[in-house]
């Protein structure tokens, strides 16, 4: 069988590069085409590339089409109708923010790995919010309307029968996460199989020692939850009491974009004088620095590591206290899942698909106190007072979340044991189980 993988394009790398790779280790011969491929851009990471057939699209030679790569989307289609892949029996596209699914499978079997539907055609937080700009925003309205007309047709079942030079469309699409599932049934009105995207759950997992126990936790003539509830704008910000460091750090992995909300992880954390590693690098990193600073009392708890190694993140992994993730409406969340490999708890934005593999220490007032030693993490909420901008109550939400933490934790709620052989859910080798079967039934 003659297999072709094709991706959206090649000049970062995280999740969606990561289920890639994972794909051209099951069909380690395909060629991978995408529409644009860069590895100057991708430094360090591109020798997981090196040894590949990477064939990119006529979009490499459009001007400055390095520093263009998200103006140039309004061309997406066209770049991977271009590619002819009349002389392949399967074709697996892998999607999320161009349109890696026009491509035309003539004689072969097209399916679709969708990361998610275009986040910024659909009204997702994105790392830019071009619709703040009073100039920009007409102008995107009108060409994002025209991008989601191509962006469903290309989603659709293929109109015309294989052999045909025409026939465009998905013939399966497999989502990332039961949320990715229901955005493919809301926009494209397509059913979908949910295989969780992998993680190489082994390289975080250290030994499964216990967690080091704080000597102290906030202290007790504070009350964070009255303190938030009786403010009149309902959990506006205040001044915590700060707490003693103890116990290791906590740990934010992520890029420093908007839509990952680290400025509110970074505020809380400065304010309560929690010592917190910023793992990331990003156009926010000034903005976050700023905030470290004016809320840390003239204390600084707040280090911004930026870029690391694999083998610096596996350390910073499994000797953290816990790993915070605060990402708006994230489409499955890797993060979390290398977190609990490397035996660590997460504390989570309650929202997206985090909430499929996060288990929440205090669901519901039924299951506190059944859930020791049954858990991974804590929730808290994200609060939106309108759209696209965030309550101030979401910094008082994770301050409540990070109290109950490290009361879960005092009261030995997570085991690391079970919260790493939770993390085998996601393991690489079961995606490639689940891949190998689905393409077999689909495929006589």
């Amino acid at each position: 069988m003659k297999v072709a993988l094709v991706h959206d394009f090649l000049i970062e790398y995280g999740g969606a590069e990561r289920v890639l790779e994972a794909l051209h280790e099951i069909w380690p011969k395909a060629p991978v085409y995408c529409a644009f491929y860069d590895p100057d851009a991708l430094g360090d990471q591109s020798k997981r590339f090196a040894n590949w057939k990477v064939i990119t699209s006529w979009g490499t030679r459009l001007p400055f089409w390095r520093k263009l790569v998200s103006p140039y989307r309004i061309f997406s289609k066209s770049f991977f109708e271009s590619f002819d892949l009349s002389s392949f029996d399967l074709v697996i596209s892998s999607n999320a923010m161009y349109m890696a699914k026009a491509v035309k499978v003539p004689n072969g079997v097209h399916i679709c790995y969708c990361h998610t539907p275009p986040r910024f055609l659909y009204g997702y937080p994105t790392a830019m919010n071009w619709r703040k700009n009073l100039i920009l925003r007409p102008i995107g309205e009108v060409i994002n309307h025209v991008m989601r007309v191509w962006d469903f047709e290309a989603a659709q079942k293929p109109a015309s029968t294989r052999g045909e030079s025409t026939r465009g469309g998905v013939d399966y699409f497999i989502a990332n996460s039961c949320e990715v599932a229901a955005r493919i049934k809301k926009f494209y009105r397509r059913d979908s199989t949910v295989i969780y995207p992998p993680v190489d759950v082994g390289k975080f997992a250290g030994p499964a020692a216990r967690f080091p126990r704080p000597t102290s936790l906030l202290r007790t003539n504070l009350d964070i939850k009255s303190k938030i509830s009786s403010d009149a704008a309902g959990a506006r910000r205040g001044s915590p009491t700060r707490v003693t460091r103890n116990g290791g750090y906590f740990l934010v992995v992520s890029r420093l974009v908007a839509s990952k909300n680290v400025d509110v992880v970074v505020e809380v954390c400065a304010k309560l004088g929690l010592q917190l590693k910023v793992v990331g690098a990003g156009r926010e990193m000034e903005n976050l620095k700023k905030i470290a600073k004016e809320f840390d009392n003239g204390e600084s708890t707040v280090e911004f590591v930026g870029d690391v190694s694999d083998d610096e993140l596996i350390g910073l992994y499994q000797n953290c206290r816990a790993v915070i993730f605060a990402a708006s409406q994230e489409d499955f969340g890797l993060v979390p899942v290398e977190a609990m490999a490397a035996g660590k708890p997460v504390i989570v934005n309650a929202e997206g698909g985090v909430l499929e593999s996060v288990i929440d220490a205090s669901a519901g007032s039924a299951q506190v106190g059944k859930m020791k030693g049954k858990c991974t993490g804590v929730y808290f909420e994200l609060v939106r007072n309108k759209p696209s901008y965030f309550d101030p109550a979401t910094a008082g939400s994770l301050t409540l979340a990070i109290n109950n933490f490290i009361n879960l934790e005092k009261k030995g709620y997570f085991d690391a044991k079970f919260i790493q052989a939770h993390a085998q859910k996601f393991s690489k080798e079961r995606f490639k189980r689940q891949i190998l079967k689905f393409v077999g039934s689909k495929i006589k």
